[in-house]
């Protein structure tokens, strides 16, 4: 178990509001520790939309879920917030002295003075293949996600899916796998254009096999997962052999640990006061999908709006004697010293 991080703000959820939530909270001089179950940040953005197109953040006319999450990351750069990813919060208690415990999935430990639930609609969980008895190959010979790519190597590899990931992880592997088999319920995919186009290419030259269908069962041989049955929209049944089956089926949020952490929830959503986004402990504010008030509506900018009311209100609650004055990025030296810019010139 490692030693607990004191600090004075533990966000949880690295998406585009928990990001927004670092710059606004870094405005106010609380710095920043930032959870997320994920690999890498970015939320839904980055899991279910990198490449897709946004139309809806103000005066950005069109940008991509990976260029909001980079842009979100460069403006929060002066902050340094610390992330800590590919964990789960998996308790959250309040201490005698009003400060929280937090213990993730990876056991780190935090002290925390406010917390921030900015967890989109649930930590997000790999949904899985139904079938029965196949979580005894998971992490052996059945993957959700690629961890090292270099144990793939020589592999027949039969990969299942039809969005990004399916499709990058069938073409990085080319050349380095000894097959690969992409199995898809249908013969069209949501992934990136350009993707599709060399995926159609690569499986015209026979580089890459290409079944539509759904897995209906498996076969093993001393504990070893040898082939699986593909059933096509047809009904025909193609058995295939592989060494390793790796499912890119989407991901599933769920409410998970958040449900115990005595919140009122409403409709798996944690109910908040919108003057503060504060919940009904005080000291922890849930901002983005996440919450739920009368008027509601589950946009990002509604999460960016959230996350500055969120931290004024944190900032009183940290220091109650201070008066905290609202300062614009436009005029303030001080916020300008923070941000590390110079000061604007007119005349």
């Amino acid at each position: 178990m490692h030693s607990p991080i004191e600090t004075d703000a533990v966000i949880i959820g690295a998406g585009p509001v928990g990001l927004f939530q670092v710059f606004e909270l870094g405005l106010l001089e609380i710095k920043t520790h930032v959870i997320d179950s994920l690999p890498q940040v970015g939320g839904q953005c980055m899991e279910l939309y990198p490449d897709k197109p946004i139309y809806d953040i103000p005066a950005v006319p069109v940008c991509t879920g990976r260029e909001l999450t980079n842009n979100l990351l460069k403006q929060i750069e002066p902050f340094k917030p610390q992330f800590h990813l590919n964990q789960e919060v998996s308790t959250l208690e309040q201490q005698t002295d009003g400060r929280f415990k937090i213990v993730t999935s990876q056991d780190q430990q935090f002290l925390s003075k406010t917390v921030f639930v900015a967890a989109g609609v649930g930590a997000f969980q790999p949904r899985t293949l139904n079938l029965d008895g196949i979580e005894h190959f998971v992490n052996k010979q059945v993957f959700y996600k690629v961890q090292d790519p270099e144990q793939f190597s020589g592999k027949k590899i039969v990969i299942c899916g039809g969005g990004d990931s399916a499709l990058d992880w069938a073409l990085y592997f080319l050349g380095k796998a000894k097959s690969i088999t992409l199995i898809h319920r249908r013969d069209e995919f949501k992934a990136a254009p350009q993707s599709v186009a060399k995926l159609r290419e690569l499986c015209a030259e026979q580089l890459i096999q290409l079944e539509i269908g759904q897995i209906t069962s498996y076969e093993s041989v001393d504990g070893f997962l040898t082939e699986i049955s593909v059933t096509g929209i047809d009904g025909e049944i193609h058995a295939i052999e592989l060494d390793s089956l790796l499912l890119f089926y989407g991901l599933s949020p769920k409410l998970g640990p958040i449900a115990q952490w005595g919140l009122d929830i409403d409709r798996k959503q944690i109910a908040v006061d919108t003057a503060t986004f504060q919940t009904s402990t005080a000291g922890i504010y849930a901002v983005g999908d996440i919450n739920i008030y009368p008027g509601k509506k589950k946009l990002i900018l509604s999460g960016f709006h959230e996350a500055a009311l969120a931290a004024f209100a944190a900032a009183a609650y940290l220091a109650p004697e201070k008066l905290i004055q609202l300062q614009y990025t436009t005029t303030s030296p001080k916020l300008h010293k923070a941000l590390g810019v110079s000061p604007p010139t007119f005349g």
